[in-house]
């Protein structure tokens, strides 16, 4: 096959069909958009996947026949070694591209979802980024992003939103200082971004607890709200059970029919529902195991299943209906929560003389102090159990009959 030459390159037309090089396999100049002017491009297969590729080496004629021969035929010789130099092109561009804060941390992510407890956290690491530093960091290189535009990240939530703003700067922090250790930037801006912003109210001044319904009024609100007689709605069986059990609303929510000793009348929740991921088991009081005589039969797995889905109930299905009545809370302006039951529950404890090693066993609330948890061998379960029963009796003292008909 005869070799390209100069003067048939310079007389290709746009509507004529590639002409091939000749002295190298594959290669062939392709008709662009006006008369003498082509695009070098190399047909080979991939030695990694075994696939047809094409490669471009250039525009003609500004890429001269000899040089574009030279470039093929060094790409040729990759290939024969088991290389492809498209591969090697692209790794060669992506480690001279500068990479982006959002590219760093979406890299720094996945490192450390590992190292989390659970997918949600991770996703909530995430999540915080992308909502709140992407959009203006994003697409900035590590190593042009300065104290300033992390300012101004921080400061629209730096007073209003404390605590969401001092994890979002803590997850910033941590991107910068990946990077750094991989030699993407020379500093980490987070580090002095304090001098820019306004000094936040100290943490005790800002801590927000649940909203919770005190405790005097819990009876009233079951007589009116729950203990209405007839067989009530999903919900209503869940939130009183939740109430009962002083449990935390997922914990409930993913109440499986296994988890029930029905003869002893325990709940016993496993280690990896568990926020402190121990096993943690709840004396059931008579009007809880009624509560569950009354779902048995709607699934075959969860106590409380959605009535649609039939899978888990979301907790938007508590939050949605305590609005809905209103229920009071001791936070004015504010709805009590299904979590701030646990409140109730808490305080109507030490009002009535229970002790805090029996009230915070019943929470599941893990013991801080490292010597005093090392002598908890017992979950105090019989002693629980007079307590929640009479916890039981007392929310039910308004209802008609203390129970359903």
């Amino acid at each position: 096959m005869a070799i390209l030459t100069d003067t048939k390159a310079r007389s290709l037309k746009p509507e004529d069909k590639p002409i091939s090089h000749g002295a190298v396999t594959g290669l062939c100049l392709h008709p662009s958009g006006s008369k003498g002017r082509g695009k070098w491009v190399l047909r080979y297969v991939s030695p990694q996947t075994g696939k047809r590729r094409n490669a471009g080496l250039g525009a003609y004629p500004e890429v001269a026949i000899a040089e574009a021969a030279k470039i093929a035929i060094a790409m040729r010789e990759q290939i024969r070694q088991g290389v492809d130099p498209l591969e090697v092109k692209s790794k060669r561009e992506e480690a001279e591209t500068p990479l982006t804060f959002e590219q760093a941390a979406m890299q720094l992510h996945k490192e450390l979802l590992p190292s989390w407890k659970n997918d949600k956290h991770g996703q909530q690491w995430i999540n915080t980024l992308d909502q709140y530093a992407f959009p203006q960091l994003g697409l900035l290189a590590l190593d042009q992003i300065a104290p300033s535009h992390v300012a101004d990240v921080l400061r629209p939530i730096w007073l209003d939103k404390a605590e969401t703003a001092s994890r979002v700067k803590q997850r910033i922090h941590a991107v910068m200082a990946w990077g750094w250790a991989h030699g993407l930037c020379t500093s980490n801006p987070v580090d002095v971004v304090h001098h820019l912003l306004p000094a936040q109210p100290s943490k005790s001044v800002r801590t927000q607890h649940q909203p919770a319904m005190p405790w005097r009024q819990l009876p009233a609100f079951i007589a009116m709200h729950l203990c209405i007689g007839g067989r009530p709605d999903v919900t209503r069986l869940l939130l009183e059970f939740l109430i009962l059990t002083a449990a935390r609303s997922g914990e409930v929510r993913g109440m499986t029919w296994q988890e029930i000793d029905w003869d002893a009348a325990i709940w016993t929740v496993p280690a990896d529902r568990m926020k402190a991921k121990m096993v943690h088991r709840v004396p059931l009081s008579k009007r809880a195991m009624q509560i569950l005589q009354c779902c048995r039969g709607t699934h075959e797995i969860l106590v409380f299943p959605s009535p649609r889905a039939q899978t888990a109930l979301s907790d938007m299905v508590l939050t949605s209906f305590l609005r809905r009545v209103k229920a009071p809370s001791d936070t004015p302006g504010r709805i009590a929560t299904a979590h701030g039951f646990r409140s109730s529950f808490r305080d109507w404890c030490s009002e009535h003389g229970y002790s805090r090693d029996l009230a915070e066993r019943a929470l599941a609330h893990t013991v801080q102090n490292k010597v005093e948890a090392a002598y908890h061998r017992t979950d105090l379960l019989e002693q629980r159990r007079s307590m929640m029963d009479a916890w039981s009796v007392f929310v039910q003292s308004e209802c008609e009959g203390g129970k359903y008909d």
